[in-house]
């Protein structure tokens, strides 16, 4: 397919700057073989699964990944975007920064009040560099730090209208998340609460997570017309040999396996045997679901309402149906459903 057939107007207005409160905002139900859409709230799904269903959830935590500082000597205020540990033990990362221009190769760069310092070795990209912080502490507490001067690392389409506030370090956040190490969150997720997912085990519905750590480049333009040719960034993912027998479970059933977000649909589609059932697996995917795509796990999805062209709408077209999911989208216009990152959300059965 093209990029420009993923194209809609959205107004401005629709994206969501703040988020409803967990299980209150509104579900969207699009059933893939009849066409049917049903305009529900986010505690309602709760009764589209049964006793054996299984939901895989992506329990990656974020954490605050923009870092403000100041260059040596001149003082000028610069920021780094933490994308990516390449080691652990050297506390090398991959970055990107901001001005640029101002950040070259030898280049120490100081955050707080000096309480932490990093070291520019290398250029990646326009944007991007790769630092070491200087820091003797162990990895707890270098991740204690970064957690104190960090600011959360909301979507440029929220920061450029409103300010991050203290209430999002809890909110962009997801109530199972454990392993720390995605700089977006799996947004769809985030929509749960506990007595929701209590309800949910009562009814005999099982939880499967698993952990891709989102980075920027699910969020990352795509800048080809053909879709084939787009390349997306390797993401760091680990589905554990308990959470692959659940999902198995449910297919040797006959259940519904719902993947909750795009980035959950990913990992599992990622790790597929050959015999259609899921793998364990630690290790990276550069996986682009976008139509059409034959699916092995999922036969469910949740997923927010995404923004044009982006590589979530894809996923979420090749997994329901591109007319439908497009027409479910004008649908979603049309009502005022809100958008993007703290917005409303989808579920496909």
């Amino acid at each position: 397919m093209k990029l420009s057939e993923f194209k809609f107007d959205l107004p401005q207005s629709l994206i969501a700057l703040h988020p409803a409160e967990r299980g209150e905002s509104r579900l969207m139900v699009v059933h893939r073989k009849t066409g049917e859409i049903e305009h529900k709230t986010f505690a309602d799904l709760i009764n589209y699964f049964d006793d054996g269903d299984v939901m895989a959830i992506n329990d990656t935590r974020v954490f605050p990944a923009r870092l403000f500082g100041q260059k040596e000597k001149t003082g000028a205020k610069i920021e780094v975007f933490l994308l990516r540990e390449l080691n652990r033990e050297m506390r090398l990362w991959d970055v990107l920064v901001d001005p640029a221009r101002k950040i070259r190769v030898g280049n120490k760069l100081y955050f707080g009040d000096s309480d932490l310092v990093a070291e520019v070795i290398d250029n990646t990209t326009s944007r991007g560099r790769t630092i070491r912080f200087l820091y003797d502490g162990d990895n707890d507490a270098f991740m204690k730090l970064v957690d104190e001067l960090g600011e959360t690392p909301l979507p440029p389409e929220i920061i450029t209208r409103r300010k991050v506030e203290n209430a999002d370090r809890e909110r962009f956040q997801t109530i199972y998340a454990q392993h720390t190490g995605a700089v977006a969150a799996p947004t769809a997720g985030m929509h749960f609460t506990k007595a929701m997912m209590k309800r949910l085990e009562i009814k005999g519905v099982g939880f499967a997570p698993v952990t891709l750590h989102v980075g920027l480049g699910t969020f990352r333009n795509v800048d080809v017309e053909d879709l084939t040719k787009h390349k997306t960034d390797s993401e760091n993912y680990h589905i554990s040999a308990e959470s692959a027998a659940i999902v198995n479970k449910a297919i040797d059933a006959g259940k519904r396996v719902c993947a909750v977000g795009t980035t959950s649909l990913k990992a599992i589609e990622s790790s597929v045997s050959a015999s259609g059932h899921l793998k364990e697996v630690e290790g990276w995917t550069d996986r682009f679901v976008f139509p059409p795509y034959d699916f092995k796990i999922a036969n469910a999805m949740i997923s927010n309402f995404q923004l044009p062209e982006s590589i979530l709408l894809m996923s979420a077209c090749a997994f329901g149906g591109y007319d439908l999911v497009m027409k479910a989208y004008e649908i979603a216009i049309k009502e005022k459903y809100k958008f993007f990152t703290y917005g409303d959300a989808m579920l496909i059965i």
